[in-house]
């Protein structure tokens, strides 16, 4: 007799049915939650501001239906393609523009429904706003009333674009509040910081922007997803395959504890002298109370030509000591970070990762793995 009776069927190690079970990678039930209470304000506001500013009545719709749709992709998924500005405004308003085209060029409402909406789809590709509730701006335009259909080629102006544009600056100031990218911008590329043609360190070794778009177009499938989007979720991915496999190390074991500091009080001459007496490329800045405030290296000794170090010092990288170790390979290869501090949630100083210090850890960890020393080098 299976055990299973009368108990919640699962899928792998998940259950099948679950409360705001997740569609989308990444989503969660705050997610959700805030997409829901992002939703009510925008639609609700929109509606309230078309009123305010244009009157109601039966002449023309304070909001159109693919607001709704839109509504979703902003406050829903709001780093998608499909939710940006441009987007939005651009897709909504210029299918509809298509559609009103379409009714005023084809008599036959069927094909004109047709016509419509493939033209909206090749307006935005060719635009780039892509924005599926554009489709419904388009149909609406084309079937949506006597009131829509007098207002002829300023449907598309008031209220589509209007709509759109008052929904997009709504979900700029609720994504603010809540804390949330918007519109969203693609983590940069890693660069060549030193100006030499080599590829940054990042990229010489794993996934490379080639094999992303080898990979794309074995799938031949379009993604909801922006192109660098991709490549950032294939690189963290790999760091937390690495933190997951070899993550038993912690920054606390592989720190060195007798850490070189400087005052912020102190001079630029009193720094350089540290930086160049240990051999060391990043010097800790310490506030009046001893915790971290800054770091500092001779670049920045040189080039800024001031002499106060609470001027010239940078945001320090910084981790705790129960992190695993493998985390500081991303801030440590990226071209700019010599050494990562760290510090307790108070920002006191406990110790300082170099890249040597990673350099040496990984070469441990490796060994452990059954890769001799030089095996490494060879």
């Amino acid at each position: 007799m299976s055990n299973t009776v009368g108990s919640e069927h699962r899928v792998g190690n998940q259950p099948k049915f679950r409360l705001f079970r997740p569609i989308l990678a990444g989503a969660t039930l705050r997610d959700r939650l805030i997409a829901c209470l992002g939703a009510l304000a925008g639609i609700t506001l929109t509606g309230l501001i078309c009123g305010w500013f244009f009157g109601e009545g039966p002449h023309i719709p304070l909001i159109v239906a693919p607001m709704g749709a839109s509504a979703v992709l902003i406050f829903a998924v709001p780093a998608s393609p499909l939710a940006q500005p441009w987007s939005v405004i651009g897709g909504n308003t210029i299918s509809a523009f298509m559609g009103v085209l379409a009714a005023h060029l084809i008599p036959d409402p069927v094909i004109a429904i047709g016509v419509g909406v493939s033209l909206a789809i090749a307006a935005m590709s060719l635009t780039r706003c892509l924005h599926p509730p554009g489709g419904a701006a388009a149909l609406t335009a084309l079937i949506g009333g006597p009131a829509v259909t007098s207002a002829g080629f300023l449907f598309p102006l008031f209220p589509v674009c209007v709509n759109s544009i008052i929904l997009v600056t709504l979900g700029v100031v609720f994504h603010k509040i809540s804390r949330r990218n918007y519109p969203h911008v693609p983590a940069p590329a890693p660069a060549n910081t030193h100006g030499t043609t080599d590829l940054p360190a990042a990229l010489r070794v794993g996934v490379r922007p080639e094999d992303v778009d080898a990979a794309l177009e074995a799938l031949n499938e379009t993604l909801d997803i922006d192109r660098g989007d991709i490549d950032r979720l294939l690189r963290q991915v790999e760091l937390q395959a690495l933190a997951r496999t070899q993550g038993d190390l912690t920054c606390g074991e592989v720190m060195s504890r007798d850490v070189v500091t400087i005052d912020v009080d102190g001079s630029a001459e009193e720094a350089r002298h540290l930086l160049i007496h240990h051999n060391i490329r990043t010097l800790p800045v310490t506030d009046e109370a001893g915790r971290l405030a800054g770091t500092l290296g001779l670049r920045e000794l040189t080039l800024q030509g001031h002499t106060d170090l609470e001027q010239v010092m940078s945001e320090a990288r910084t981790a705790r000591p129960g992190d695993p170790v493998v985390g500081l390979v991303s801030d440590l290869t990226d071209g700019r970070t010599h050494a990562v501090v760290i510090t307790e949630d108070d920002r006191t100083i406990r110790g300082i990762i170099t890249q040597t210090d990673l350099l040496a850890t990984v070469t441990r960890l490796l060994s452990a793995k059954g890769f001799a020393p030089k095996e490494l080098v060879s």
